[in-house]
């Protein structure tokens, strides 16, 4: 019989409780990045290739449970449970503004043209802010039927996605009026939601069922049951021929997009698996778990001696890899704690 090959992960140390959301940067002239939010309060930003860690943003004082990029990998954005949004320049790890919610920011994301950041959480209000005028009002639509868990723009910016902590579906709203023009159906409230690189679909999670949808037609393109419960999945952006997914049964598994058949399982965390997401140019994807690591999984499975090269990458390493490419991104970085633990202000993480 022949030995089937086993893929071994770039591990990725360095948050000290569970890594919720991960968000990479589209292809940039200096490569491209992850950034990742946790329950430790510090989201951490590194080179999407190898994992290598390149600063952690520090200014949170309660869990962060969403974390994003613009564009260009020039800024990054994270929502948290103490109650604020923030801006970060992410060349030096500054904090550039603290926006302040009522309640829990549970989810936040920039628009196309990184000129806004849209925010939900347990306000049951989508907050969209003008980042040219930071300290003016932002624009309120406050119709959500329940607390919002996750926010996507669509359409050239023209339209916002979002779902609920506890209601099913999808909800599309027209930004012009403010309304909801048209909700998707779902069995289970949507935990993970992502548009294709190409604008072309939708794809969901909601524990039992990955969902694909028309992005523009908003019909359901395929639908499958998974075998155990999941929180995130991702669709492979070049070819769109596979997806992964990932829950509470701590694995990763890799499905084919046409057939829904399950085509590879990647073990290796030790905890629920939070968060999945695909590279930018699909040859590999990342997966948060509840255990604190980020493993960066590769499409054809690397041998052991070429993974060994990257035994940890974690903060408190040196860097074992010359990155030029985000060089100019380490060099006047400020530099955290180093991802060590630190005693932290408590604030509720629900």
């Amino acid at each position: 019989m022949e030995k089937k090959k086993v893929a071994v992960p770039l591990v990725c140390h360095g948050h000290s409780r569970p890594v919720v959301d991960l968000f990479y940067s589209p292809i940039t002239p200096d490569g491209f990045f992850l950034i990742s939010a946790s329950k430790d309060s510090s989201p951490m930003l590194r080179n999407g290739e190898t994992g290598d860690w390149i600063g952690t943003f520090e200014g949170h004082k309660g869990a962060v449970w969403s974390c994003c990029l613009d564009t260009n990998a020039l800024y990054a954005a994270s929502g948290s449970a103490d109650f604020t949004a923030k801006l970060w320049n992410a060349l030096t790890g500054d904090e550039l503004h603290s926006f302040d919610h009522k309640h829990i920011v549970r989810t936040c994301t920039f628009s196309e043209d990184a000129h806004c950041l849209l925010t939900g959480g347990f306000e049951k209000v989508l907050r969209i802010y003008d980042l040219n005028r930071p300290d003016a009002p932002p624009r309120e639509v406050d119709n959500s039927p329940g607390s919002i868990r996750t926010v996507a723009w669509l359409h050239s910016d023209q339209t916002i996605l979002s779902s609920c902590s506890d209601i099913g579906g999808v909800r599309l709203w027209d930004l012009r009026s403010g309304k909801i023009v048209q909700t998707l159906e779902t069995k289970s409230p949507v935990t993970s939601a992502e548009v294709s690189q190409d604008g072309r679909y939708i794809t969901t999670a909601d524990g039992s069922t990955v969902n694909f949808w028309d992005a523009n037609q908003f019909g359901l393109v395929k639908s499958y049951n998974m075998p155990c419960n999941v929180e995130s999945a991702s669709l492979e952006p070049k070819h769109g021929n596979k997806f992964v997914a990932g829950g509470e049964d701590m694995w990763v598994h890799v499905f084919d997009f046409h057939t829904g058949e399950q085509i590879g399982c990647n073990k290796g965390h030790h905890g629920p698996v939070h968060c999945v997401r695909f590279a930018p140019g699909g040859e590999s994807y990342a997966s948060g778990s509840e255990d604190g690591t980020i493993r960066i999984w590769q499409i054809s499975p690397a041998s052991q001696e070429e993974n060994d090269s990257h035994p940890g990458n974690g903060p408190t390493e040196k860097v074992k890899v010359s990155a030029d490419e985000v060089t100019h991104k380490i060099e006047g970085f400020h530099i955290g704690k180093e991802g060590n633990a630190k005693e932290k202000e408590k604030v509720s993480d629900t």
